[in-house]
């Protein structure tokens, strides 16, 4: 997909959230003094766009530190509201890129069931390909025929290699098996799919402590990354699986997915802003090219409305 094409692409799929803001801006300011009650009403419009208090109190300040008694126009605001949510991005946006030595390197995918975690893997793989990494995928859910089946017909798709074990098998495993074939074939990226049960914490807890235990044995640096995929549709409940998550799995970094058709995409700016993690990428669409990195300030600009 080319870089136009993506855009185009990211403005469709934040367009309820840049649409939500606007509306909740456009009842701010018309042409106005930047005063403290249209600062109040510019921080009630961020946080009903799902940016979050803590957020849109850093960009309220921010504001009433560079703009504070000035007229400014709507555009001039949202342009300003743009350059804020950017600064809060910039700063999170790292690509996941492959620099492990020894190969492979290892990627645990986790999430909640339903987040699109499956077909995220997929659509990283293709990303990783696109690099021209060798892939391969690991069925780790081994909870879910159903998991395993959709990552069986994303690898054939994708035409990669991977490794599964019987239903209900022991998921540790399965990581073991494909560590090994990995390395033994010469992988860049071995991406782990993993059960998505949040019902039981301390058993998924303990799943994931033994699929570590394991792969330290085989190569001390792995898992290499642990990459919690959130649906955006989820909104602010989103933030609260990443404090589960990061008490669980220990995570390193975040993809979003579903942006497309939610109005609830500010909540990006929300975990950037609360967790500080790493926003490797964003998906926005079903097809296997809707995951790119992310780019902060194309996403701040299409948040904002001024893209």
């Amino acid at each position: 997909m080319s870089d136009n094409g993506w855009s185009e692409k990211l403005l469709g799929g934040f367009r309820k959230t840049s649409e939500r803001l606007s509306q909740n801006l456009t009842g701010a300011v018309g042409t106005a003094k930047l005063d403290d009650g249209t600062l109040d009403d510019v921080e009630d419009a961020l946080i009903l766009s799902d940016l979050g208090p803590s957020a849109a109190a850093r960009i309220r300040a921010k504001l009433a530190e560079k703009r504070f008694g000035l007229t400014i126009t709507e555009r001039e605001l949202k342009e300003a509201v743009a350059e804020e949510i950017a600064a809060i991005l910039r700063p999170v946006a790292k690509p996941l890129e492959v620099t492990a030595f020894p190969r492979p390197q290892v990627v645990l995918m986790i999430g909640v069931n339903g987040s699109g975690k499956t077909t995220t893997i997929a659509k990283l793989a293709h990303l990783f390909q696109e690099d021209d990494y060798g892939v391969m995928l690991a069925a780790g859910d081994t909870f879910r025929a159903a998991a395993i089946g959709q990552l069986k017909v994303w690898a054939d798709r994708l035409g990669v290699p991977i490794v599964t074990g019987p239903e209900q098998g022991d998921p540790a495993s399965v990581v073991f098996d494909a560590v090994k074939l990995a390395t033994d074939t010469g992988i860049d990226a071995l991406v782990v799919d993993t059960a998505g049960r949040l019902q039981n914490k301390r058993e998924l807890m303990d799943e994931l402590a033994k699929i570590r235990r394991v792969l330290g044995r085989l190569n001390p640096e792995a898992p290499h990354d642990v990459v919690l995929v959130l649906d955006a549709t989820n909104g602010q409940n989103a933030l609260s699986q990443i404090e589960t998550f990061k008490e669980v799995a220990g995570v390193t970094g975040l993809i979003m997915t579903k942006l497309d058709g939610t109005a609830r995409g500010g909540v990006l700016v929300a975990a950037a802003e609360q967790y500080g993690l790493p926003i490797h990428a964003i998906g926005v669409g079903e097809t296997i090219e809707d995951l790119r990195p992310f780019d902060p300030d194309l996403v701040a600009r299409v948040i904002a409305g001024v893209a």
